[in-house]
């Protein structure tokens, strides 16, 4: 028997949902949609709804605006039947229903990542710690302990002791045989890097030892370290070296292939830092390229950096991009339609309505508060008295005339309205009252926590009455 879905919402965006309902045609399931007597779909309540809804219409299921507030739970327990949130836009409802892009299964991958901390011996123990702990969060496997030339090191014994005794892996990356051998004795995992010249400390030390030529572009010489490693039965990893751009870039990447042409079955990395450091563009999408590489080369191990403030996403990117890539390989697909988190400046589909459905939806409304929405034309505000459109939040707010005597009503709409211009520059979803979403470029601790769609949120400044004192004085907002 086919699942029959009540939709509910209001009375602004029923035309709306209608018409999006439609172009599902043919759909798996029956629906009816039913306004239940509010004009603005994101103001429904679970209370709301408890009140309204005594007949579930012959509905297995019923799906609310994706802002309702309150315990769904409980009117699912009151109507005997599931009730769930749909999308926040009811453009996206075909998603939701397993049309076009599906949330996939982002939790696998086979690629490791090696978070440098490149000025280790210049910071203490503690501060190294710290570092180890951000990068960690953001999906660090390994902490590379760098080490400088020419900078004495005191304390890298007690600074890879003291990762690994907080749960890290850990690499010590350096150009002095001693200090790697003084890292791998005090339990290093990885030691990068070698050449055929310093083979000797891969027999020191326990550490599985990263290989690269004794020179630049020596593949010859790469092959020979990694031939004697096998002979002595030892794990290793193999890098070639990539290059900067203009400094061999083509090449190095030519040797890469090269490299897995010839050993099939041997653990490679790429260091990424010579391109997103080196680079005066966003990393995600350099990363997104450099990944793409390592994917098709099943290439297992990166190393990063995140020295320049342009970098400092670069662990969250590479960490995100690693799955996604993983996905894509295994689906035999494009990376296109898994997660748009690597998307941080632009989207792939900014504007969902178009000027005409906002100007219908604009000849509804009956009442003051302003409505913001975006579109590839511009910025729309909306109420009762009509409809405004432009670019310039200055050139806007003059013409919005409700907010002349009305200060935090102001302070609002202009928080909206750069919001707006923002995303309609730079081709970004809006949502009203919702945080422009950034993706990987902002911090977890950094991004706007989603609200809790279980409690009702506290009553705004715009929606608080002003009162007079006695005596005339003036009134603090209630």
């Amino acid at each position: 028997m086919a699942e029959h879905l009540l939709l509910l919402t209001g009375k602004l965006a029923e035309n709306s949902l209608r018409r999006v309902m439609q172009g599902l045609s043919p759909a798996p399931f029956t629906y009816e949609i039913l306004n239940i007597g509010v004009s603005v779909a994101a103001l429904m309540t679970a209370d709301m709804i408890l009140r309204r809804l005594t007949d579930v219409r012959g509905a297995t299921r019923i799906v609310v605006p994706g802002l309702c507030t309150g315990d769904l739970g409980r009117v699912s327990a009151a109507l005997g039947v599931p009730v769930e949130r749909g999308p926040v836009d009811l453009k996206d409802l075909p998603a939701y229903f397993g049309r076009g892009a599906q949330t996939r299964d982002l939790s696998r991958h086979d690629m490791q990542i090696f978070a440098e901390i490149v000025d280790a011996p210049s910071i203490s123990v503690e501060e190294i710690l710290a570092r180890a702990a951000d990068y960690a969060r953001d999906g660090a496997d390994v902490i590379d302990v760098g080490c400088l030339p020419g900078t004495p090191f005191p304390h890298l014994e007690e600074a890879v002791q003291a990762l690994e005794e907080a749960g890290h892996r850990v690499s010590v990356d350096s150009v002095e045989p001693q200090e790697l051998i003084r890292g791998g004795r005090a339990g290093a995992d990885y030691l990068l890097s070698l050449k055929e010249s310093t083979l000797h400390v891969a027999r020191e030390v326990a550490s599985v030892p990263v290989v690269i030529p004794e020179q630049a572009g020596d593949m010859d010489s790469l092959y020979r370290a990694m031939d004697a490693l096998a002979r002595e039965g030892r794990r290793f990893i193999a890098d070639s070296v990539l290059d900067p751009i203009h400094f061999g870039l083509t090449a190095s990447i030519v040797r890469y292939h090269d490299l897995r042409l010839r050993h099939p079955d041997a653990e490679i990395m790429m260091g990424v830092g010579n391109l997103s450091e080196l680079t005066d563009a966003d990393t995600a999408g350099i990363n997104a390229v450099l990944l793409g590489i390592m994917s098709e080369l099943r290439i297992t191990h990166l190393l990063t950096t995140q020295v320049s403030p342009h970098a400092r996403a670069c662990v969250r990117e590479l960490d995100h991009l690693r799955r996604v890539l993983y996905a894509a390989r295994e689906d035999s697909s494009l990376p296109r339609g898994y997660d748009g988190a690597l998307l941080a400046l632009h989207e792939r589909k900014p504007f969902p309505y178009s000027a005409e459905e906002i100007a219908e939806l604009a000849a509804l409304v009956r009442d003051p508060s302003y409505r913001v929405q975006v579109t590839a034309e511009g910025i729309h505000v909306y109420n009762r008295d009509g409809l405004e459109r432009g670019g310039d939040p200055f050139d806007l707010f003059p013409r919005l005339r409700l907010l002349k005597d009305d200060a935090p009503h102001a302070f609002y709409m202009g928080v909206e309205l750069a919001k707006a211009q923002i995303a309609w520059q730079l081709g970004k979803r809006y949502t009203q009252d919702e945080e422009l979403s950034w993706g990987c470029a902002v911090p977890p601790d950094r991004k706007a926590a989603p609200g809790d769609l279980h409690a009702y949120k506290p009553q705004g400044e715009t929606l608080k009455k002003r009162v007079k004192k006695p005596h005339g004085k003036k009134g603090a907002a209630k």
